[in-house]
């Protein structure tokens, strides 16, 4: 036997681990064996379960709601009438843990690593020629659960009984259907098993994000009550930008809730509810595209600086289309299909023109904020000024802590290569949620409607106290006479005796100014 701590063959463990399912109930409609080494492969599943909270020497009743449990049902191996004049080798289902993985497999004299018994292995003694090679976990003489059936002479069809494994461990199972009979390339899998958390249906990595969902709509929920209680008292004072802000909360609030819904559905039925996934895809699309473009337009200083965006409004537009048809295709396939039935080539084509689109609207939006801040220092606008540093200061830290948080998720993904730490797997888009909801109060804080907001909009006839000042600056010409003759008029006004004639003067330049 090989020795302990090899694993098995690079391309095998690449096919084992590579899947990713639709959902706990996993069905097997015609599905093919595919060469693997000396073995013919099917993937029936892999999914982190939680630790069953009933007796597990109790395997007699009935499941209950809160154990966990692998079951096997109406599995059948089918193959053509042409091919059953035989009697076969075992087909055999095995069921592991990610941790038990070095029990499957094994190699003669330290050769090449096997997973079906060679000759020389049986000659060893070790395992039986022409079956799946296992030995007994370290921390559980029971697993792995290997069990099998066999084709008879004109069988066409071979039934596997009906099982259920308890599953008392928490951790990563994988269930896989081999066969080592080269006569049997033809056979098909039909049917189906049922993976339960004790909480129900939901995959365990999947499990702690409907929690997740159900927070963060009440998060929104508060965040509305406060945004709309402005908007209501204040409605006359409400800018453009404040009524954008107003949609990006309410697709937030609808997002959130629907996602929520759709683990709850998953959780009860095992299978994902597509309808309501492609709803809860497609509001969360909505408003990321909306809050990007929302973002562009403040940072063009579009209500405050510009009464329009003149004639780059076709070309924003047209971005936020692009990133819209682009978001949608790839997050339709990533949670409705199994992104396994996508090669790598085939999901970066869909993966680099959202990064691309996303990576456009920095460097837009960093872009226009440089130039909304000069023209803003320029003209003295300082109220206006300090809201846009504070905007922007926010962004960049959003910005860092993205790039930080790219950059982990992807040392997180090259290191967990079995999947090992899946109940952590739900922080990562989490976080992302987190971090844009966050921006979105920021956001929020920055321009709340308030009886001042007309303050900060954008006004034809240079609205702002500074800038009036220095429109007056420009137009008056520079001369020694109109200081002491101001300062004449003030002691005019204050003395009320003085008849000076120059005064007057004065008096009548300053009320046609």
């Amino acid at each position: 036997m090989s020795r302990e701590g090899e694993s098995l063959p690079p391309l095998l463990l690449l096919f084992l681990f590579a899947f990713v399912a639709h959902g706990s109930v996993h069905e097997y409609a015609g599905e093919t064996f595919t060469s693997k080494g000396n073995a013919f492969v099917v993937h029936g599943g892999s999914e982190g379960i939680y630790s069953s909270a009933s007796n597990p020497d109790d395997r007699s009743a009935a499941p209950s709601d809160r154990e966990a449990y692998i079951k096997f049902e109406k599995i059948v191996f089918r193959r053509p009438d042409g091919h059953a004049n035989f009697s076969s080798g075992l087909i055999q289902a095995i069921v592991f843990e990610v941790e038990d993985r070095e029990t499957i497999g094994g190699s003669a004299y330290g050769g090449q690593r096997a997973v079906c018994c060679t000759a020389d292995l049986a000659k060893l003694g070790v395992c039986t020629q022409g079956r799946v090679i296992h030995r007994p976990s370290l921390t559980n003489p029971e697993w792995p659960q290997v069990f099998g059936v066999s084709f008879e002479v004109d069988d066409v069809v071979a039934t596997m009984p009906a099982k259920m494994i308890p599953i008392t461990k928490t951790g990563m199972y994988n269930v896989y259907f081999i066969h080592c009979d080269p006569n049997l390339k033809h056979v098909v899998v039909e049917g189906k098993t049922i993976w339960k958390n004790p909480t129900g249906y939901l995959p365990g990595r999947m499990a702690p994000l409907m929690n997740f969902y159900g927070f963060v709509s009440m998060a929104f929920i508060i965040l509305g009550i406060f945004w709309f209680s402005q908007y209501a008292r204040f409605w006359r004072e409400v800018l453009p930008l404040q009524n954008c802000i107003t949609l990006v909360i309410t697709l937030g609030m609808f997002e959130m809730a629907i996602w929520y819904f759709d683990y709850a559905e998953f959780n009860k039925t095992g299978v994902r509810p597509t309808g309501i996934t492609i709803w809860a895809v497609t509001f969360g699309i909505v408003k990321r595209t909306v809050a990007r473009v929302t973002i562009l337009m403040v940072s063009m200083g579009y209500g405050v600086v510009r009464p329009t965006l003149g004639g780059i409004t076709s070309k924003v537009i047209i971005l936020g289309l692009t990133f819209f048809v682009a978001s949608e295709v790839l997050e339709v396939i990533e949670n409705v299909g199994a992104v396994s039935d996508l090669s790598g080539k085939a999901r970066l084509f869909l993966v680099l023109p959202v990064a691309l689109l996303d990576a456009f609207f920095i460097i837009w939006i960093f872009k226009s904020l440089s130039a909304t801040l000069n023209k803003l220092q320029a003209r003295r606008m300082l109220i206006k000024l300090d809201i846009y540093r504070k905007f922007t200061n926010a962004l960049a830290v959003t910005v860092l802590v993205s790039v930080g948080w790219i950059c982990y998720e992807l040392y997180f993904k090259l290191k967990d290569v079995y999947n090992q730490h899946w109940q952590n797997a739900w922080i990562i888009p989490a976080f992302w949620q987190v971090l844009s909801f966050s921006l979105l109060c920021i956001i929020c804080a920055l321009w709340a409607p308030s009886q001042s907001s007309m303050r900060y909009a954008y006004s034809g006839d240079a609205g702002d106290e500074l800038d009036k000042e220095e429109t007056t600056l420009t137009l008056i010409k520079p001369s020694p006479v109109p200081s002491k003759d101001t300062r004449g008029v003030s002691e005019a006004r204050s003395t009320q005796g003085s008849n000076d004639a120059a005064v007057e003067a004065n008096l009548e330049e300053e009320k046609t100014d």
